[in-house]
């Protein structure tokens, strides 16, 4: 099962072959051989270039899905949290793949840890000073939260993540990525 190119795909892909071909050919009437090469070269470049970056292009135009509702809880006891919700491919074309970025953020203002390290830290002479464990302010994972999404399917998911204990008044931000 081939999701990732659609008939938009195909045909912008066509599109560029058929536009590479033609500057071959009009390339041809040139008599000298190492300008021939360049310009071959150079209509190479051009067209794969533009293939490429058009490929991303329409995916973000084709592919489109919906976070329609997430939910958390944390489980105490194994310092998880869980979160469920569901998807849904609002586009006419089916996804392949959803991923979903969950971002946590501590929030140091609120716990009254902001000091000026936290702003600012210092690099010059840390070299020569031992390593204490820091514990970071952010976590970010990336989870694939639906596969091979038809057009207005609704999915629905769960995924854990570890919950560091020392965060108190955590910001969550969600990105979900479909292709």
């Amino acid at each position: 099962m081939m999701t990732y190119m659609t008939i938009i795909h195909w045909l912008v892909l066509f599109f560029f072959i058929a536009l590479f071909i033609l500057l071959v050919i009009i390339s041809r009437k040139e008599s000298r051989p190492n300008v021939f090469w360049s310009m071959v070269f150079a209509s190479f470049l051009v067209t794969s270039t533009g293939a490429f970056f058009s490929m991303f292009v329409i995916d973000k135009y084709t592919k489109k899905a919906k976070l329609l509702s997430i939910e958390n809880h944390r489980i105490l006891r194994t310092e998880e949290i869980v979160f469920q919700g569901e998807i849904a491919n609002i586009g006419r074309f089916e996804i392949g793949r959803c991923k979903l970025s969950i971002k946590m953020i501590n929030n140091p203002m609120e716990s009254g840890r902001l000091n000026g390290s936290n702003i600012y830290k210092p690099s010059g002479f840390d070299f020569f000073k031992p390593k204490k464990k820091e514990k970071p302010n952010t976590v970010e994972r990336i989870f694939v939260v639906a596969k091979y999404l038809k057009p207005g399917q609704i999915q629905p998911f769960t995924v854990r993540m570890h919950y560091p204990p020392y965060f108190s008044k955590t910001r969550l931000i969600y990105h979900l990525y479909c292709h």
